[in-house]
């Protein structure tokens, strides 16, 4: 049993059905974004700590 009586093989044709609906390569743009997203915000927190330790 999985997460939330969720089977890891539900999971395995959920996940299936997705790639087949869009395709790989939309993943691979989607973790692009998606890793640019997270580095913008740590940017942001660390300049935002920056200027209250001023």
């Amino acid at each position: 049993m999985g997460m939330g009586g969720i089977s890891i093989w539900q999971l395995l044709i959920v996940l299936a059905i997705v790639v087949m609906i869009f395709g790989t390569k939309r993943f691979k743009t989607l973790g692009t974004d998606v890793g640019g997203a997270i580095k913008g915000f740590k940017s942001a927190m660390s300049d935002d700590e920056a200027k209250k330790a001023e």
